[in-house]
């Protein structure tokens, strides 16, 4: 008999299970049905707002969902996915019904991958499609990008851990405002992201003008894969128009494939960002692969 078990912070012994879960299916499925936000507050221990649905069959974990509500306007964002090895039997449907009785029917799902199974689920439990979120990626081999052109009174450097924590989230909040994701990135958050292996203050550029931060760009490297990210890119919105977003992109490409030797650099942009999609594809990147997001009417 299956049972899913609604937890507000995950034992030590069931994080385990649920990334090895986690991992299992993003290698079947190319990738992982769990966004990195995700997979922190799955290890990160008890937050506000955000519960854990643990599906067992026989003590077996078979499914692990993830309910984020702390966003003031819109309905909680839930992830969901389930062993591969154990699809077709009903997990995903009892997992998505769990999430919309916890969410109290107000639910906003990621579909990461967009496959057609995800679709057939969203389907079933009276989802509709809500928002594209679209992974780019193009060679590095044979970039050529012009010698970044900062405006009058701008310079960069990199972040400084400690120091520039606090400028940064200002910063990062004002730049994405209106992202229902990025947008509320706490200290903790931050933290987190500091703590990982991946983290490289050499790659993280800030924009300043005297002492003011007025944009950055923070990278990421996936060393397995040998990716190079645009992780985050953001710009005072003082500073629109002024040509800064073009120069920090073009100062994170050459990092990429100058400092670091890798060949392929990729991006998430939402597909209804129009003048960020045409920034982006005059750059050479193209469409690698797409996430979808589902949500309730009401």
């Amino acid at each position: 008999m299956s049972d899913v078990v609604v937890v507000d912070e995950v034992a030590p012994e069931a994080v385990r299970e649920a990334q090895d879960l986690i991992d299992a299916a993003a290698h079947t499925d190319g990738q992982s049905a769990v966004s990195e936000q995700g997979r922190l507050q799955l290890r990160g221990g008890r937050r506000a707002g955000v519960r854990h649905l643990l599906l067992r069959e026989q003590e077996r974990l078979v499914g692990y969902a993830q309910l984020e509500d702390t966003d003031p306007v819109e309905a909680p964002a839930g992830e969901l996915v389930v062993h591969p090895g154990l699809r077709g039997r009903g997990y995903g449907r009892q997992l998505g019904q769990a999430l919309l009785s916890t969410s109290g029917k107000r639910l906003r799902v990621w579909a990461h991958g967009g496959h057609p199974a995800a679709k057939h689920l969203a389907q079933l439990l009276g989802l509709t499609l809500f928002r594209e979120l679209r992974q780019l990626r193009r060679p590095l081999a044979g970039l050529e990008l012009p010698e970044p052109s900062l405006p009058a009174g701008v310079s960069v450097r990199t972040f400084v851990p400690g120091q520039d924590d606090a400028a940064w989230l200002a910063l990062n909040a004002r730049a994405f405002a209106h992202h229902p994701e990025q947008g509320t990135l706490t200290q903790r958050d931050l933290d987190d992201r500091k703590a990982e292996s991946w983290f490289d203050p050499a790659g993280f550029f800030l924009a300043v003008r005297g002492e003011r931060l007025v944009g950055f760009h923070w990278t990421k490297v996936h060393s397995a894969e040998q990716l190079g990210e645009v992780y985050v890119l953001g710009v005072s919105p003082d500073e629109q128009g002024s040509g800064l977003g073009k120069a920090l992109t073009a100062v994170g490409l050459r990092h990429l494939e100058r400092d670091r030797g890798l060949p392929t650099a990729m991006l998430y942009v939402d597909a209804d960002n129009t003048p960020a999609l045409a920034v982006y594809e005059r750059l050479g990147f193209r469409t690698h692969e797409t996430d979808l997001m589902y949500r309730t009417e009401t």
